[in-house]
């Protein structure tokens, strides 16, 4: 089979939080009216799974063809499973997302009964001035404290609120109690799952009541899934110039994935190189792809998935790219960070798995 980077569909979400930042302000075509919350570039999420639009793949789901081409689609060094490994997302949090947590992975095997939990990162694209975050909770706070606080639905009491800006990322653990919005527009990678545990009276989906007794089996359920340790910060990634103008800019990095935004100018293609699946999701101008004799135009916020086959990519610019990956964290990441002169606790500040030695 000839293999070309894959275009996928996006399921769409359209809770009551979301707005027409992804179309507006993104210039993402083809969205359903009224509000947008979130779409999903590459899912393997159970009732939610991309499928492959064209090509002699057109039609399959992400999941059967993880399961049927695993060394072509991810490569040989990543572990093949039920599930391809990443979500990508494109978030609108016009207003105020649900506070909430996702279990980490051993708490998702032991109560959950699921393979892994939800370790994300939110990539900012555009936040309106005065933009935070609730991430993770004050030093200090224990379960019975925190217990009150959502009762009262005071959440400021415990949870830390943070400034939010464009071009930042938060590196958010499993386990981590979080919210952000209003007006903050992120592009989010994270493990492939749904598993949520809210803290909120009324539903996310579309502002409906939650019935008292399921809303404090809800709590319960958050405070035996919380971990009080995380508390991430915003960061502006590390840079790494990479000669003709191409710059790349590591995001986020641990064990699950890494994000990185790569840019570089009209003189010369942006020539990308890989041995693992990875996500390509454009966030500038539309660019031209080229994969082997396959070219292909990918539209702003638009997103190709480049299966491990190909190789390379080549990118012509001007280009404004974010790539996400399931990294070697030794090779991909701290090695030729701290080669170009970023400091170990710089580094290790990226996420998990990258503590100085």
């Amino acid at each position: 089979m000839d293999w070309h980077p894959l275009r996928l569909t996006t399921p769409v979400k359209q809770h009551v939080f979301g707005g027409r930042a992804i179309a507006e302000r993104l210039g993402r075509s083809g969205l359903p009216d009224g509000p947008v919350a979130e779409t999903w570039e590459v899912s393997d999420v159970e009732g939610d799974a991309s499928t492959v639009l064209d090509g002699p793949l057109a039609g399959r789901t992400l999941r059967q063809i993880t399961a049927e081409h695993p060394d072509e689609l991810l490569g040989p060094r990543l572990p093949s499973g039920p599930r391809f490994p990443l979500l990508t997302k494109f978030i609108d949090g016009r207003g105020a997302l649900p506070v909430h947590l996702h279990a980490d992975d051993a708490t998702a095997r032991r109560l959950e009964g699921e393979p892994n939990g939800k370790t994300e990162a939110w990539h900012v694209l555009d936040a309106a001035p005065g933009a935070t975050a609730l991430v993770g909770v004050r030093s200090g706070v224990d379960r019975d404290t925190l217990h009150r606080a959502l009762l009262a639905q005071d959440f400021d009491a415990v949870m830390r609120r943070l400034p939010v800006r464009a071009g930042q990322t938060a590196y958010v653990p499993g386990g981590t109690l979080h919210s952000f919005g209003p007006g903050t527009l992120v592009h989010e990678i994270e493990q492939t799952s749904d598993i949520q545990q809210h803290a909120m009276r009324r539903r996310m989906e579309d502002g409906s009541p939650v019935p008292d007794h399921e809303w404090h089996a809800n709590l319960d359920r958050l405070l035996d899934e919380w971990r009080p340790g995380p508390r991430p910060e915003f960061h502006p990634g590390l840079s790494v110039p990479s000669g003709d103008g191409v710059v790349r800019t590591v995001l986020c990095a641990g064990p699950h994935f890494a994000l990185e935004r790569w840019s570089a100018g009209p003189e010369m293609p942006l020539s990308y190189r890989f041995s693992t699946v990875r996500i390509l999701t454009n966030a500038g101008a539309p660019v031209t792809v080229t994969a082997g004799p396959w070219t292909g135009l990918l539209e702003r916020a638009r997103t190709l998935l480049l299966p491990a086959v190909l190789g390379e990519v080549r990118i012509q610019g001007p280009a404004d790219v974010l790539i996400g990956y399931v990294p070697e964290l030794e090779h991909d990441i701290r090695a030729p960070l701290l080669a170009a002169g970023h400091g170990p606790a710089a580094v290790a500040a990226l996420g998990e798995g990258l503590d100085p030695r």
